[in-house]
């Protein structure tokens, strides 16, 4: 059977290889932008996800998010997720305004990824502890700042999961 032919998606150039986001980073630094980076795995994306990455990105120039692989998710969350595959993800993260670019990373953490890219500014959730920041020192060391935007409550991944589960099995 033939594949449905998919147009043209403008924003699916936003998701990045490694050596693409850096290259990006270096002239965006040259320019004297600020480069703002967050990770996570963002599945089931939900409003809690989507103002966050909207605070994120008034904190820079541009807002790099790093999306676990579907492994790194299953090592992290366990064998049942993610629901949605990396790629999906990817694109639901990078169809939002506020995305400038992602680019998906395969490690546990994104020590590697940050060590690279050297953002001007880290951003993680509120339900973070600062010293629990990965990366966050690498960043400091560097001249950066990280910054905690507060946990938007009432929004999560795991309770759509059980919310779903609830009404429809049984």
């Amino acid at each position: 059977m033939a594949r449905p032919h998919i147009p043209e998606i403008p924003y699916l150039t936003k998701i990045v290889t490694l050596p693409a986001a850096q290259a990006t980073i270096r002239r965006l630094k040259a320019d004297a932008r600020r480069v703002v980076f967050t990770n996570g795995c963002f599945d089931l994306l939900h409003p809690g996800h989507t103002r966050y990455l909207s605070e994120a990105r008034r904190l820079g120039d541009h807002l790099l998010v790093a999306v676990n692989s579907d492994e790194s998710v299953r090592a992290l969350k366990g064998p049942d997720r993610p629901i949605l595959p990396q790629d999906v993800r990817a694109e639901l993260l990078a169809a939002l305004a506020s995305v400038d670019q992602v680019v998906i990373f395969d490690d546990p953490t994104p020590f590697q990824l940050i060590q690279a890219l050297l953002p001007d500014i880290l951003v993680k959730g509120g339900d973070w502890a600062e010293d629990a920041i990965v990366g966050a020192d690498i960043v400091r060391a560097d001249g950066g700042r990280v910054e905690r935007i507060p946990f938007q409550t009432g929004f999560s991944t795991t309770s759509l999961i059980e919310e779903i589960l609830r009404r429809h099995i049984p």
